[in-house]
Parts: C-alpha cells; structure tokens; sequence
C-alpha cells in the first residue's frame, strides 16, 4: 500500500500530532529533495517525500501516523564541502525538533558523510546507509496532568542553587529502587526530596538533559562515554538515557512527572543549556542532524573558506546565530522546555558565543533582543556562563538586564583568599558585596552575581582543599586535558592522607568555603556531593566518567555527617538573616537612623580600614559589620525588613589573629559560628577580645 502524504503546513516544526495525524515540517534552504523516513516495529523503512514547500519549509500532514511513531529525514542536495554543502542521501537525520529519540547514536563509519580512509578525507562521499546506527525520533502525545502546577518564581537573592547531575547524583543512592537509580524519576524519589529540602535548596541546576551525542568515537574507543552531556543533537528531546520508563516516548511524561514532584517541594528546576555548539563536531564529525539538513545555514562557517567551521567553543563548531532560523530554533526551544515542561530557567553554556554577531561579542545582539521581549522568556531565570573560547569571548560583568552571570571572579578570589595567596582584601571585598564593580553601573543587582567555589568543571570541594595538581589519568589523554590552574592547596600533602592535623585542617578550609559562599551576597550555587565531602580523587575534568569518580557515595562516613550538618545549619541561618541576602546594594550609610552604617569594615584590632590598607597584597585578615537595622529595601508587602546585627572575623592568616569589637559597636556580642570549632549555634557568653584560630570565620551576632 502507498503511504499518502497530505499538503500539512509549515508550522510548527518537527513533528506534531493533532489528535488524529501527524504534521511533519523541516527547514532546509538549500535542500533538493527531502523525505520523511518510517520505521515500523521490525525497523522496516518507508520513506515518503515531501513535496511541498514553504519558505523553505518541507511539509507534509500524515493521517496514519500516531504517537509512538519512529520516524527520521533524509535530505538530498549538492554534496561539496568546499562551497559548505555536505548532503547526503544516504544518512538518516534526526529531527532537530524532535520531541524525543529512542537511544544512544551508535559510533561507526556509517554516520559520517565521507570514507573514513579515503584518499580525499571528508570530499569523499559515503554511500554507507546510517539508518541502524541512529536512534529514531518519536512522535509524542504532550497531554499530561500539570494539575495547578506553575513556576515558583522563587525571587533571586531568595534562592540557592544546586548544580547537579540526574545520573551522578542518584546511581549509587541506598534509598532508590535498583531501577529508577541515575533517572529523572530517581531526581524526584522521596529520599533526594528529603535531602535537598533538609539541606535548604531551592533550585536544582541540571548538567545537560538535552538529547546528546553519548558515545563519541574517541571515547567508545577507550570504554569512556560523554558523562556531561555538552554535546547536544536535539534540544527539543530529553535524554533518554536518564529514563527509568523506557524509551517510546515515556521518557517525556517522566521528566514532566520529575518537574512536577520538584515543585511540589517549592523546588525550581534550571536548565544547563548548549546551543553555542552540536555534537557533530568539526569537518570531520559525523553527520546525524543539521549538518546534513542545511550546513552552511545552521553552522557558522570560515567566511573565506566555507569547508571549515567557526569554532568559538573549543567543539569543532559554532551555532549561526545571525541566521533566523537558527535563533527561531533556540527560541522555540527555550519556549518548549518554559510551556511544556514547566523549568524555571536556564543556564546558557560558553553564552558568549551566541552573541556573536560578525566576530566579536555584542551586547545589542539579535539573541538578546529577541530574548528580551519575549513574554514567556520574561519570567525565568537566565543565566550566562559569560565566556567562550574565541578572542574577546571573556565577557564577565558585560551581560544585560535580565542576566544573571557565573561570576568566576568570585571564585578566584576566594580560593585565592583561602590559600593564603597575596591578593588585594578589596577584591575579597567586592566579592563578598555581590560584586557591584562588576554588575553595579549596568542597572543590575546583586542577583546578577552566581557566586560559586566550585563547578562540575574543576575540583570538588573536597578535592579543592585535598590536591594541588589534577589527576586525571583516568581520562585517558596523558593527564594534558583539564585546566592546570586550579587555586587549590591540599593543606600540606597531596591527596587522601592519615594525618590528623591535615584532615582537620582541610575539614576547616571546606567549612570556610562554605561560610563565604553562603554569607556573601548575590546567589549562591552549591556543587552536588560538595555538601557531604564528595572527591573525585583529583580529576578536575571528569567529562568522560560515568562511574564512582563522578557518581555520589551516600554510605557517609562520620566527617562526611558532619559537614553535611554544617552545610544544612549554615544555609537554614542564611535563610533566616535577609541581611545576609539583600535585594540591592549597600550604600554605605545610615538610612533608618540606627546612628551605624549598613556595611562596615574593620581592621582586626578594631580601627576602620583606610585606603592604603585595601590595596595591600599581604593582609590575610579583615573584620565585616552587617547592620541589620539598615536594609533599605522593604519585602514583599512593603513592610520594613529588620534582622540582627553581625561582625564576621576573617583570618586567613597560618597564625590566630586577635579581633577586637570597634569601639563604635560597642554592645554585647555572642559567637553564632566558629569554623575551627565546627560549630553553628547561637551561644549566650559575651565577646570582647580573643584569637580568632588561624585560617577561619568567626561570626558574632548583637544580642539585644
């Protein structure tokens, strides 16, 4: 029987069922023929061309075809690499709006368009058919139960942020059944609820669930596989890897159910998202997707050589931006993941690449505008990880309103400031503010600061304060992958240790991370393990390790419990001082009267620092008046905001430090947190004068 295509429509795109058929639409420019692949229970392939086309839009309606339907394209047109053109009949291509893949790409020659040994390298056309080394697209039902399910909006300098990794963060957890373990139904078993809500969480950051490229051949060969995920193929399509329902479309209804349970726990989901580049690499990468649909319209290629790729992302290649159907394409999926899937917000990887307009970074970019009057973008959270690796892609502290930043300023300076490093206290100072050298003069907040210690990309905590060097042997590239400098100091002896003077100490150096991360203003982000001493035994580039390197050990051992208890009591104290997460900048000054300013800074024997003090390289000890008496900005009902009143001593220094209370805060002051004591806890003794214990934070708190 011949299958019948009706005329359908261009819009929207991908694949859509209405109840009774199923559109298919597909943009390629350049194309000459496109067909719609079928593939029944058995995999028997039926392609059907689509014959119609709108600006540049095949389409086609099909009457018979319903949700679970595998189906893939096959796009024919010129083949020469030289002008950018790479089609390729013979390679099944995925569905760039694709709503999900039935598994992983198996690696082989037959996903690439040229002949691996071949002579004239990838001029060369390969006739070897890909269809059983790519996974199927499948047609979806969106219908699911949101019930009153809604974003939880959770105001910015309200919220702490979790980075963490569906797999990683549940394959080894006691609590979860064998089966859902390292899945998006695992993220939302009652046991990982407990412990973010217990810790005091409010988004959780997901390292990428785009469907990704899993096994890339310089992996496969090693046995390693693509752990992160930074190798997106569809950004429509969860991964379905991390599905515990199988994979004929189920994986979506349990990322929506994983959604749904979250908020249910007041607990936003964020986004790791990766449009500045695709899995399919550089000229010589295989060709599974946009590639083979339009290359030169979705890639940014050499101007002067179309053969090469722009590559701003250290992947091989670059998104084109400029072009509109690649901005639509990342827009309809941001509002996908927004209206459909119910996340709260976004972190936009190497961001500064898709503010490329010619070749430099431009804040007045098409990505930014569109971005910024779109009314359902307008109410999540956006985040820019303010960089790329193209000359000029440094841009910390440059994006626009809306934007919150991954500031790595703050992350240098407080390792810098914890290992004893010569670096000027006024930097400490800034960052422990929000940063307002950064974000102050654009019309931000502090909010726009996402101040972190550590990432997914660098040590651990653990490991920050355990290792001077990477180890990363295990990787499998001679240990050369990864950065080399990592602002970390093991505390005397590398790696783990028996030394009980050494543990203590990096017990102490782990708990002062925590405390300036957690007190300082703007949002907080915690690495997932980081909380209860999580190592990746040195390897600070654990891309490729799905397994106990990058997996968390729940079977805690009694320090373990303990900074797990110390990192739960120091975000709930966060939680109850708002003068520890102001919405806006202190002023320094009085406002209400209290005859105090709002922020002060002190010298450990109690004397205002001064100016030439700030600039010093050397000091390793600095004391912090918060007013509690002066938070200028009122809460949500225009009420007056009050708190306590709080001195924190710093001391960086190898030796105690004695600190003294300013005579201009003269009253009675009692010790609230000690991090050479381990302690978090209001005591009733009075503080006048005493040491401070090298290398620690010591907060007091005005009693009344």
């Amino acid at each position: 029987m011949q299958l019948l295509l009706w005329p359908g429509k261009p819009y929207p795109l991908g694949a859509t069922w209405d109840g009774e058929g199923t559109n298919f639409a597909l943009f390629s420019e350049r194309a000459t023929q496109v067909a719609l692949c079928l593939y029944d229970a058995e995999g028997h392939e039926t392609c059907i061309p689509l014959v119609e086309v709108s600006n540049f839009v095949w389409h086609g309606y099909a009457p018979f075809v319903k949700p679970g339907q595998r189906y893939g394209f096959r796009v024919d047109g010129p083949y020469d690499p030289k002008a950018g053109d790479r089609f390729n009949r013979h390679k099944l291509l995925i569905d760039p709006y694709a709503k999900a893949l039935e598994g992983d790409i198996e690696f082989g020659e037959e996903i690439f368009g040229y002949c691996w040994e071949h002579p004239d390298g990838d001029f060369s056309f390969s006739e070897l058919d890909s269809a059983n080394f790519l996974p199927k697209a499948i047609v979806i039902d969106e219908l699911f139960d949101w019930g009153d399910d809604t974003l939880l909006q959770t105001p910015f300098h309200e919220t702490v942020i979790y980075e963490t990794h569906v797999r990683g963060f549940t394959k080894l957890h006691p609590e979860i059944p064998e089966p859902l373990r390292g899945t998006y139904a695992g993220l939302a078993h009652p046991a990982v609820i407990a412990h973010l809500k217990q810790l005091g969480i409010t988004a959780v950051e997901l390292l990428p669930v785009h469907h990704f490229m899993a096994n890339p051949g310089h992996l496969a060969k090693q046995g390693l596989r693509n752990y992160w995920g930074y190798d997106s193929i569809c950004y429509l399509a969860p991964y379905s890897g991390y599905s515990a329902s199988g994979t004929q479309g189920q994986q979506v209804v349990e990322f929506k159910q994983m959604v749904k349970t979250l908020h249910e726990a007041g607990i936003e989901v964020i986004l790791d998202v990766v449009y500045n580049h695709t899995g399919e690499g550089n000229h010589l990468g295989p060709t599974i997707s946009l590639r083979g649909i339009d290359n030169s319209a979705y890639y940014r290629l050499v101007e002067d050589n179309l053969h090469y790729y722009m590559d701003f992302t250290g992947c091989g290649n670059s998104l084109n931006v400029r072009h509109p159907q690649v901005l639509k394409l990342i827009m309809d999926s941001l509002r996908y993941w927004v209206l459909e899937m119910h996340v709260d917000g976004f972190r936009f990887d190497l961001a500064s690449a898709l503010a490329r307009e010619l070749y430099a970074v431009d804040r007045l970019s098409a990505f930014f505008d569109i971005i910024h009057q779109d009314p359902v973008l307008a109410d999540v959270k956006l985040i820019a990880e303010p960089w790329d690796v193209g000359e000029g892609g440094y841009q910390v502290g440059e994006f626009p309103l809306l934007w919150s930043e991954w500031n790595d300023k703050c992350r240098d300076t407080v390792r810098d400031f914890w290992r004893g490093e010569d670096s000027l206290l006024a930097d400490f100072a800034y960052r422990f503010t929000g940063s307002s050298d950064l974000y102050k003069n654009n019309g931000r907040n502090p909010s726009a600061s996402i101040n972190f210690i550590t990432a997914h990309d660098g040590f651990t905590l653990r490991d920050l304060v355990s290792y001077n060097e990477k180890h990363n042997e295990a990787n499998g590239e001679g240990n050369r992958d990864g950065s080399s400098h990592n602002s970390s100091w093991n505390c005397g002896v590398e790696g783990e240790t028996d030394d009980p003077k050494i543990l203590q100490l990096r017990r102490q150096q782990q708990r002062n991370f925590l405390v300036t991360l957690l007190l300082s203003q703007g949002v907080p982000m915690l690495l997932y393990g980081d909380e209860m001493g999580r190592t990746q035994g040195g390897n600070n580039n654990p891309y490729c390790q799905d397994n106990e390197i990058s997996w968390v050990d729940w079977s805690l051992e009694a320090a373990d419990q303990n900074l797990l208890n110390f990192t739960k009591a120091l975000i709930e104290f966060r939680r109850q001082h708002p003068v520890f997460r102001r919405r806006k900048w202190f002023q320094g000054r009085a406002i209400f009267g209290s005859e105090a300013n709002d922020i002060a800074w002190f010298n450990p024997n109690g004397s205002e620092m001064n100016s030439q003090q700030w600039e010093s390289d050397f000091a390793k000890a600095v004391s912090i008046f918060l007013n509690g008496e002066e938070i200028a900005t009122p809460g949500t009902r225009g009420e007056r905001i009050l708190d306590d009143s709080f001195l924190l001593f710093f001391n960086a220094h190898y030796e105690p430090l004695k600190f003294a209370i300013p005579d201009s805060l003269d009253a009675n002051w009692a010790i609230v947190i000690d991090t050479s004591a381990d302690f978090i806890g209001l005591t009733e003794r009075c503080y006048q004068e005493s040491e401070v214990a090298a290398r620690s934070v010591l907060v007091l708190q005005r009693l009344a």
